[in-house]
């Protein structure tokens, strides 16, 4: 079976952003083209972890002799999103493995997304999934400045949840938290 891809190469938007209040958000990976706009779900440390990747990712671009990409330390004055997502959110798919990787022929950095694959018997005993085997895949590039822009939205959107515990780091709930640390309702 032949895979879908959902391509967006330079959409006119990419963002990860949360329908619900927190500690009962819902994340999504939205991007828009024109009139075409897809959402797939995923979780809160999937976000997190593509905006650390997205960053470690360009730092090393940039570090190259001369940053022949151009690659921004920081995410440029004026890309700065702060919408909340489009309507209607859809869900396309759940997000499973996520892949990052760099297009030097067009400076772009690629994101894909491919769905969660629900595995029958010991997990420990199957092999890791494969991105050849997923029946649809959602395909970005974006520009290295729409990708720092991209991560650094990313990143406050993962912090705005509930607080975090300094002792466990838990995350605390507004009725409160049960902090393994001091073994008490706080």
């Amino acid at each position: 079976m032949a895979t879908v891809v959902h391509d967006f190469d330079w959409p006119d938007r990419l963002v990860v952003g949360t329908v619900g209040p927190p500690g009962h958000r819902t994340f999504y990976l939205q991007a828009r083209d024109g009139e075409r706009l897809m959402s797939v779900g995923l979780e809160k440390e999937q976000s997190a972890v593509l905006a650390d990747r997205l960053d470690e990712l360009l730092d090393e671009l940039m570090s190259m002799d001369g940053n022949p990409a151009s690659i921004p330390a920081t995410a440029p004055d004026g890309l700065d999103d702060h919408a909340p997502l489009e309507e209607p959110v859809e869900e396309q798919f759940r997000v499973g493995l996520m892949t990052l990787g760099w297009d030097p022929s067009t400076a772009q950095v690629v994101i894909e997304a491919h769905p969660l694959v629900e595995i029958e018997g010991d997990p420990a005993a199957m092999p890791a999934p494969d991105p050849e085997d997923s029946p649809e895949v959602l395909q970005v590039r974006i520009p290295v400045g729409a990708a720092r822009s991209f991560s650094k939205r990313t990143r406050e959107i993962v912090l705005a949840g509930r607080p975090f515990c300094p002792l466990c780091l838990g995350p605390i709930d507004p009725e409160g938290h049960e902090c393994p640390q001091v073994g008490e309702f706080e």
